[in-house]
């Protein structure tokens, strides 16, 4: 499939994100969600969905007047991908490099601490 390959780019991410979250919506609604203050023109936020669209990112509903889209790719598989990538390319294949950069770098909650210790349990459930 084509769209597997794709990588989408930072301002492709942030709509993707909107689809994902709220569900289909026109530009117009996309657009007053990513720019509330009306940072940047709505005309970019159509060129960068019709752009999306071509590649296989979106999905266009054309049957009505405003048109309608969808995310084409699924929120978790478009992660796993790019983590993977990350992983590959940052951190020469190792999740433990990255999972200690990343709780390193970044102040992790109590909870969220609680929670990765959790989930390494279960992992470790898993495997024995």
């Amino acid at each position: 499939m084509k769209h597997k390959s794709i990588k989408p780019t930072g301002a492709e991410l942030n709509i993707l994100r909107v689809l994902w979250d709220q569900g289909t919506q026109t530009v117009r609604q996309v657009h007053s969600i990513l720019n509330p203050n009306n940072e940047s023109g709505y005309t970019t936020t159509l060129k960068i969905m019709q752009i999306m669209t071509e590649k296989g990112l979106l999905e266009r509903d054309s049957s009505q007047r405003s048109h309608i889209y969808s995310a084409i790719l699924r929120e978790e598989d478009t992660q796993k991908k790019l983590l993977d990538t990350l992983v590959d390319t940052a951190f020469g294949g190792s999740a433990m490099k990255l999972v200690v950069q990343a709780l390193g770098s970044n102040s992790a909650s109590k909870d969220e601490i609680s929670q990765i210790r959790n989930m390494l349990d279960q992992m470790e459930k898993e495997k024995s």
